[in-house]
């Protein structure tokens, strides 16, 4: 070869490090030049007796306290999304059972823990035939680039597939990378857009590693899509 971040409340403010999600000093640069202000959610309330809550903010913006400690109830926090510089995040529309973003892009939908059918079965096709190279979890490997960092950082989704698809051959006296074709591997190009929407997820920490604890059912149209790739 994909939301989660981890905001900490105190009682009177709320420490965000932008590192979080800051580009590796080894990469591109894809961000615009002025930099936007963090993508925001709705206030989040804060539980009674709490000192400190951490709270975990998915691609949607919706928020799950994860810990508590004693605050005044009813303060409320800014819930800070995930980003990827230059892409939305937000599922828009669902076609053949798999979540798009305005601009037609694959994205992940998981709200209150529950991903989408399409980003488990991206951990599921990612486990079966990526992660021998690339790591467990999208973390990479001493072999192989941590993918869930490229997609959010590196490649654009055309990129991605085009990687996919045709391969990739960088070798000279630096690198000595070879990633093979998989355009006609239909146990992986059937499920291309799922593996990038794990790969997001990861990424942007809206799932952490492991197999996802809860998850959608598969969708008839998911189901249909996938027989007609893998038959065909």
């Amino acid at each position: 070869m994909i939301a989660t971040t981890t905001v900490r409340a105190l009682a009177l403010s709320l420490a965000f490090a932008g590192a979080a999600f800051a580009q590796p000093a080894d990469a591109p640069s894809t961000a615009p030049a002025a930099a936007a202000e963090p993508n925001r959610g709705s206030s989040t309330p804060i539980p009674e007796g709490a000192t400190s809550v951490e709270m975990k903010a998915n691609a949607a913006g919706s928020a799950v306290a994860t810990g508590a400690g004693a605050v005044t109830a009813g303060q409320t926090i800014d819930v800070i999304k995930p980003t990827v510089p230059g892409l939305d995040l937000t599922p828009d529309r669902m076609e053949n059972g798999r979540w798009y973003n305005a601009d037609g892009i694959p994205v992940p939908n998981i709200q209150d823990g529950v991903v989408d059918y399409a980003t488990f079965s991206g951990y599921r096709r990612y486990h079966a035939e990526c992660h021998v190279c690339h790591g467990p979890d999208g973390e990479g490997s001493t072999y192989a680039p941590a993918l869930k960092d490229s997609v959010t950082h590196r490649i654009d989704y055309y990129q991605y597939q085009e990687a996919v698809a045709s391969g990739i051959q960088n070798v000279n006296n630096a690198a000595n990378q070879v990633m093979p074709a998989f355009g006609t591997n239909r146990n992986v190009w059937c499920y291309v857009d799922d593996i990038y929407v794990y790969l997001l997820a990861r990424g942007t920490e809206a799932i952490p590693r492991g197999r996802p604890a809860d998850k959608a059912d598969k969708s008839e149209e998911f189901a249909a899509q996938e027989a007609s790739c893998m038959e065909g």
